[in-house]
């Protein structure tokens, strides 16, 4: 039985310290980006803003985007109100949008309102590129300056750096605010970088008409930011990242409207992974392109609480068996190493966060945020339905 302890430890360690390596060296290469030049500022945008009974916040958010730093008369905010049952769309117009409104009950979700929404701006012919806004969300003003920089170099697709508006609203938006960090700053700043796609993060995201010509918008799971931006990958066209401009939205309020935005996250990202996986690789592989081969790794890295779990177990299995055997002792060592990994992925999110020592303190609530999502995980719940996340009030 010593015997297979060799063998059992090292094949166990090898996810761990493949995952572990990835992050570090994400982590290693998030500093931030040089800016582009400044536009001409001639590009003209719509901007599309899909609301399913939204009303509660779409004034806050439309008056956010009708402040934008671009000319008046080259975008449009246009708030798109998706199968409404309350007056997001009178409310929106108030506050000086322009409203579409779509009523379809055979074809409801964002990804449906996003591809009205496409359609009908390409055949207005007045915007070069389209930018997409959550309903709940307010934008920098430099949004629309910094996706057309980036258009006037060549990018055909773009996504600003996507973060929470309350941090201190409740212990979930603490921890939220730094996986922001992780997940959008440090991630997007390395994938920049190198080259790579920083993805579509579902809010602040622009892609030209040009774009959607040459790779139709077909975007419909409930995580349809992810799937398109690795369709958009599988075209040949790599999403670039404008990290000096910003949208906020508010994490969820309640516990109940923060599990069911966790469980269609985590139910949609795993649908994703046995759709999308293989083609990235295979594309990968063939065309030698590693924008592909990025956009599938990205995908089989599991979320950072598995990967916790998952090293402290193996750490605790190796430290047990080299107890019993001082002969394997370095499984232990490697063990610790890509725990390590993992911690300095993690200190350099929290420093990305802004949050200074706040942060450090704030991971104290992470074993009680795994916890609740364990439990959250395992109850059933809607995955074809559209409900807008009720998150604090404006």
């Amino acid at each position: 039985m010593p015997a297979l302890w060799h063998p059992a430890l090292a094949l166990l360690s090898l996810p761990a310290l493949a995952w572990g390596g990835y992050l570090l060296v994400l982590a290693l290469l998030s500093a931030r980006n040089p800016a582009p030049p400044r536009s001409t500022g001639r590009l003209r945008f719509d901007v599309l803003v899909p609301a399913h009974d939204e009303a509660a916040g779409i004034a806050r958010c439309v008056a956010s985007l009708r402040a934008l730093d671009w000319p008046g008369d080259r975008f449009r905010v246009i708030v798109i109100a998706d199968n409404c049952g309350d007056d997001t769309a009178a409310r929106a117009r108030a506050a000086g949008a322009e409203v579409w409104e779509r009523n379809d009950a055979s074809a409801r979700g964002k990804g449906h309102a996003l591809a009205y929404a496409f359609a009908r701006s390409r055949a207005e012919r007045y915007a070069y590129a389209v930018v997409v806004v959550d309903a709940d969300t307010e934008a920098t003003p430099n949004l629309l300056e910094a996706c057309a920089a980036r258009i006037e170099a060549g990018a055909e697709a773009i996504q600003a750096h996507y973060g929470v508006r309350d941090p201190d609203g409740s212990w979930r938006a603490r921890l939220m605010a730094i996986a922001y960090a992780l997940f959008h700053t440090l991630r997007s700043r390395a994938r920049e970088r190198l080259g790579l796609s920083c993805g579509i993060r579902g809010n602040g995201w622009c892609v030209t008409h040009a774009l959607l010509e040459r790779a139709p918008y077909r975007a419909y799971s409930i995580t349809e930011d992810i799937e398109l931006g690795n369709t958009l990958g599988l075209a040949g066209c790599r999403v670039h990242y404008a990290g000096e401009a910003e949208v906020r939205a508010d994490a969820a309020v309640s516990r109940a409207e923060a599990a069911r935005q966790r469980q269609r996250w985590e139910g949609g990202r795993y649908a994703l992974i046995r759709a999308q996986a293989p083609p990235l690789l295979r594309a990968a592989v063939a065309r030698r392109d590693r924008v592909c081969l990025d956009l599938a790794l990205d995908l089989l890295v599991l979320p950072l609480s598995w990967i916790a779990l998952y090293d402290l177990g193996l750490l605790a299995l190796a430290a047990l068996a080299a107890r019993v055997d001082p002969a394997l002792a370095p499984w232990a060592w490697l063990a610790a190493f890509a725990a390590g990994c993992v911690a300095v992925y993690v200190a350099r999110g929290v420093a990305l966060s802004g949050r200074g020592l706040r942060g450090v303190l704030d991971l104290a609530a992470a074993p009680l945020f795994v916890a609740w999502k364990l439990a959250t995980l395992l109850r059933p719940f809607d995955r074809a339905t559209w409900v807008p996340t009720r998150r604090r009030a404006p």
